[in-house]
């Protein structure tokens, strides 16, 4: 049963869908104007009538609860964020919003966490995951960085890239030294890991998802969360802890009903830049976008990318 942290000024026993009337910074779905649709065709769970939920003052849940945070999505109550923090850096998988989708994350050197993170996600071992990053310097940390000039005439697109961030992107990135093992190795305890060069890396320009960053001081690894009965992204936080709180997820950041439109994922070490999946983000002058059967490949392998 999941649990939730007390907001000023409000009855704890008050339903959550009357309480977010009652929130300054409460706020529902609203969805963009009709634009040009893409290769993908975007589905998402929206619950109109969200289960009530019991609370609690702020603390850290029991093994069988669910720590449940209401936030304001312009980050100005950041200190609430602390307690889904420590339990972060504890080895706990919560749930964070992003500029995009709600993400599911955990520590990315805590290889316990990771394989949580997996089980309730359902994820294979095959299926990589993404970082989510304070700034350029995480990606310099942990990847060899974007590429550069070279003499086949391919220009510096470093300066073009640092427009599109804090943003709706996922790069792939040449994974560094650096990243923890269990980031790049995947497989069982009982057969050879093999090893994954790549990494998908996002700075996020979500107030809340960049104070959590900032808190852990360092990056997450991420996965998009979907429903368990269906391939859709959950867009609701209150149903997102309904799915997941009796699966064993510690907690959840509420911070609004989301857009249920993922990030655009580009492939960085093709030359030239390739969009793999166009998402939120807009297609730049100097991406191409991905054709073929290979292509299709690929983007079944970064499907849950927030």
């Amino acid at each position: 049963m999941a649990l939730q942290m007390k907001a000023n000024g409000c009855a704890a026993a008050a339903p959550l869908s009357f309480r977010r009337c009652l929130s300054p910074f409460s706020s529902r779905v609203s969805f963009q104007p009709s634009q040009k649709v893409s290769r993908f065709s975007v589905s998402c769970v929206v619950k109109k009538s969200p289960k009530r939920l019991k609370y609690a003052t702020p603390r850290f849940p029991k093994e069988d609860g669910l720590l449940y945070i209401e936030c304001d999505p312009n980050g100005a109550d950041t200190w609430k964020l602390d307690s889904a923090v420590e339990l972060l850096k504890k080895g706990a998988v919560g749930v964070i919003p992003t500029d995009t989708v709600y993400a599911m994350v955990c520590d990315m050197t805590n290889h316990d966490a990771i394989e949580r993170l997996r089980r309730l996600k359902e994820v294979e071992a095959s299926k990589p995951f993404s970082i989510l990053c304070r700034s350029l310097h995480d990606i310099d940390t942990y990847t060899t960085g974007f590429p550069r000039g070279n003499s086949d005439g391919i220009s510096d697109i470093f300066r073009a890239v640092k427009h599109c961030l804090p943003g709706p992107y996922t790069f792939i990135l040449t994974a560094s030294k650096a990243l923890p093992k269990q980031c790049i190795k995947y497989g069982t305890t009982t057969s050879k890991y093999a090893s994954r060069k790549n990494l998908g890396v996002r700075i996020p320009s979500d107030a809340v998802c960049q104070a959590v960053l900032e808190k852990m001081g360092a990056p997450l690894i991420s996965t998009s969360v979907r429903s368990p009965e269906e391939n859709r992204w959950i867009i609701d936080p209150v149903l997102i802890a309904d799915a997941y709180g009796p699966e064993g997820l510690n907690f959840v950041i509420d911070a609004g009903v989301r857009v249920a439109n993922p990030s655009t994922v580009v492939d960085m070490i093709k030359t030239p830049p390739t969009i793999i999946r166009q998402g939120k983000g807009p297609k730049q002058p100097w991406m191409v976008e991905e054709e073929g059967e290979d292509g299709d490949e690929e983007r079944d392998s970064i499907s849950s990318t927030a």
